[in-house]
């Protein structure tokens, strides 16, 4: 009696075709995430110059003003010897980093800004300029 034996399995051919199909999916695939992981940054960044913009107002309508660049944000979290009323901290948590680990950047008086103080982010580079900085005197167009 002839006995024919059919083995059940993936050849390696197969296995193969199937890893490369995966790997092209995921060149097409991991890009978009990334794209979308850094709009979340950007838009976190915004929302922390937002939340700071109305702390830095709190304190403005405590004291009188807005804290000096030698003071910086970290008047939002501990009081300054020569802020008279400070009525803080104005952040709970103190004063964040940006998303990319960097730190957020204060002047008052501003050179950019109409309601008297610059506050902005280098962005994804870590460096002034490059179209990357994140602030709070350009108008946002929604992109």
């Amino acid at each position: 009696m002839l006995r024919v034996s059919y083995r059940s399995g993936f050849t390696l051919i197969e296995l193969l075709l199937v890893l490369v199909i995966l790997a092209v999916l995921a060149a097409v695939v991991v890009p978009k995430f990334a794209k979308r992981g850094e709009q979340a940054r950007e838009a976190a960044a915004k929302t922390d110059i937002s939340n700071m913009e109305t702390a830095l107002d709190a304190y403005e309508i405590d004291t009188g003003r807005y804290p000096t660049t030698e003071e910086g944000l970290a008047a939002l979290f501990e009081a300054p010897s020569n802020a008279k009323n400070w009525k803080g901290p104005y952040l709970k948590k103190g004063v964040p980093n940006d998303p990319w680990g960097n730190p957020y950047q204060y002047t008052c008086p501003g050179t950019h800004a109409q309601n008297g103080f610059d506050l902005f982010s280098f962005g994804p580079d870590g460096q002034d300029g490059g179209g990357d900085d994140i602030d709070n005197w350009t108008v946002s167009t929604g992109n």
